[in-house]
This record gives structure tokens, C-alpha cells and sequence, in this order.
């Protein structure tokens, strides 16, 4: 059990939640993916149509997702600046803020940002709503940490290569991209959305100055499917 009853039934509304949206998914739609390619209009209606319920929001487990808890056991990261892209309810941010980071922590919709502050009111994380595309100017270069999870693969895959530009462009000298999303071999055909990543879409994320520090291919497991945790270094 974790926080507001994180149960059987809480997963079972969330199966129920899922193929709702599925209905409503643009992208499982022939032409969906061209009349709009980030899926904003259903992410907002994800979060309109949820009512405060997170068990109707996919992607929320009121939890730090497990590899990014992991990666963060034992580390300090004391004074560094942290951004964290598509905070969702935000449980992603408090962890790195938890840690000792600056948090600065966005969502494309403006709801998600809203119930995370809710969520939080006491957080020190500055929630905003912003777009990866088009973030504020002064973001640009100025965090040690940029930690993304789930976006790249909530994307088709026509806008992945414009991703790794904006996502790089985050980073600072010396600072970090760390990428966790659901893995697939190159050339597996997938359904998606969400489209799960191959190797040479994280290899693409070597982008703009940024050099791979470690790529982990991470099996499946009875909890979870396979994953990649991917480090990208900025030399300083």
C-alpha cells in the first residue's frame, strides 16, 4: 500500500481508466500522430477526466519510479540544479529534491503541474508548466541533472531526434541527462502508444556535446518490463 490506498483496486481502476483513454488516443488512430504530435489535448483530457482520482492517470504510481529510486539510493545531490521533465503528480521531483537538489520540475499540462503542488504544498520543487519544445530561455545549459522518464516514450517517433536536441540543450557543462523509459529491440514492431525505446534512439541521445557515461539494458522482472537507465555526460 502506499500513499491515498495504492492497492489491487486501485490497479483495477486504473486498467478501467487505461482503456478509456485508449479510446480517445489520437495516436491509435490513423492520422492522429499529424494532427497532434505531442498528444497535448489528451494528456489534458488524461487529467480532466480523472477527477483527482491518480489511479486514472496511467503513468502515476504515488511513488518514485523504482529505477530512479534506485539510482538515487546512497547519492547526494547537495546544491546541484535538477530538472525534471513531464513531473506528472511530481513524485519523481520530490525524490530528487529528497536527495538534496534544486528542483525545478515541469509538465506540458498545466492540470498535472496544479494536483502536483497539490499534492505537495509544502515542496521546495519549483513547479511549472512549460513545453520541452519551448522551455524558458534561461533554462537553457543551466541544470546539473536533467532527469527525463517517460516522455521520450509517450512521443512518435518523428519527433524523438527534435527531443534529444531539446533535452541536451538543458544540460550545463559537467552536468547530466539521465533517460529512463521501457526498452524494445531494434526493429521490434510495437503497438504504442507509449512506444517503448530501441537502442538507437538512446544512442541518438548522445546529442549536442553530450557523451554516454552508462547504458543500462534492464531485463524484465515479475514488477516490471524492460527498462533503460541511461547517463549522458557534458564535459565541464
Amino acid at each position: 500500500m502506499g500513499e491515498a490506498g495504492v492497492s489491487e483496486e486501485f490497479f483495477a481502476r486504473r486498467a478501467a481508466a487505461r482503456a478509456r483513454l485508449d479510446e480517445i488516443d489520437p495516436h491509435k488512430r490513423p492520422g492522429g500522430v499529424e494532427a497532434d504530435p505531442q498528444r497535448k489535448d489528451w494528456f489534458e483530457a488524461v487529467y480532466r477526466l480523472a477527477k483527482g482520482d491518480a489511479a486514472g492517470v496511467p503513468w502515476a504510481h504515488l511513488a518514485p519510479h523504482p529505477l530512479l529510486a534506485e539510482w538515487l539510493a546512497g547519492r547526494s545531490l547537495e546544491r546541484l540544479r535538477a530538472l525534471d521533465i513531464g513531473c506528472g503528480l511530481g513524485d519523481n521531483a520530490e525524490a530528487l529534491a529528497a536527495a538534496g537538489a534544486h528542483v525545478t520540475a515541469f509538465d506540458l499540462i498545466e492540470e498535472a503541474v496544479a494536483w502536483a503542488r497539490r499534492r505537495f504544498p509544502q515542496s521546495a520543487v519549483d513547479y511549472r508548466a512549460a513545453d520541452l519544445f519551448a522551455p524558458p530561455p534561461e533554462w537553457r545549459g543551466g541544470f546539473d541533472l536533467v532527469h527525463e522518464c517517460y516522455t521520450l516514450q509517450a512521443l512518435p517517433d518523428a519527433l524523438l531526434d527534435q527531443a534529444a536536441q531539446a533535452l541536451a540543450a538543458l544540460v550545463a557543462p559537467g552536468g547530466l541527462l539521465l533517460v529512463i523509459a521501457r526498452a524494445r529491440d531494434e526493429g521490434q514492431e510495437v503497438a504504442g502508444p507509449p512506444w517503448p525505446l530501441p537502442p538507437s534512439r538512446i544512442a541518438a541521445l548522445a546529442a549536442d556535446g553530450l557523451r554516454p557515461e552508462t547504458v543500462e539494458d534492464i531485463p524484465a522482472t515479475d514488477a516490471m518490463v524492460r527498462h533503460w537507465r541511461a547517463a549522458f555526460r557534458r564535459d565541464g
